[in-house]
């Protein structure tokens, strides 16, 4: 797998039933290994290690209705009263960060109503802050660090 634009962090792996597969340390499971998971998991590692976020606020890949049709998030950090402090969206490294993928967390966010905002394909990272009175987001060059 390509390298991405994190640092290097340490994956767990093995192979079962002629697949690969990557240990992910919030869900505590081996996932199949495909290009958005790579991301994904280094976006975890990136939340917990770098950004100090406990494993006890990230939930990953979690189903949600949105307009009575079932979607899936990639990883929702909370705060500690239970609201949504940063949602997350992961895409492969090959699918480009364009404003359709930026519609997709919007439309997911009007019912999540989180604080920040991470879009990543691993190569490419955007971060907002939400200001929900003007119905806008502001871009970021990093999101901040757990308190």
């Amino acid at each position: 797998m390509e390298n991405l634009n994190f640092p290097g962090y340490r994956f767990r792996f093995k192979n079962s039933e002629n697949k690969r597969l990557i240990f992910d340390t919030i869900r505590k499971k081996y996932v199949v290994f495909q290009p958005e998971e790579w991301v994904r998991q280094h976006v975890i590692q990136f939340l917990t290690i770098d950004k100090e976020y406990p494993f006890s606020h990230i939930n990953v890949e979690k189903q949600l209705m949105i307009n009575s049709l079932k979607k899936r998030y990639d990883i929702v950090v909370y705060n500690p009263d239970g609201s949504i402090h940063i949602l997350v969206e992961c895409k492969a490294p090959s699918i480009k960060i364009t404003k359709t993928v930026f519609d997709q967390i919007a439309s997911y966010n009007m019912d999540l109503r989180a604080n920040y905002l991470m879009v990543t394909n691993g190569l490419d990272h955007f971060y907002c802050q939400m200001d929900y009175d003007r119905s806008a987001y502001n871009f970021l060059r990093e999101l901040p660090s757990f308190k």
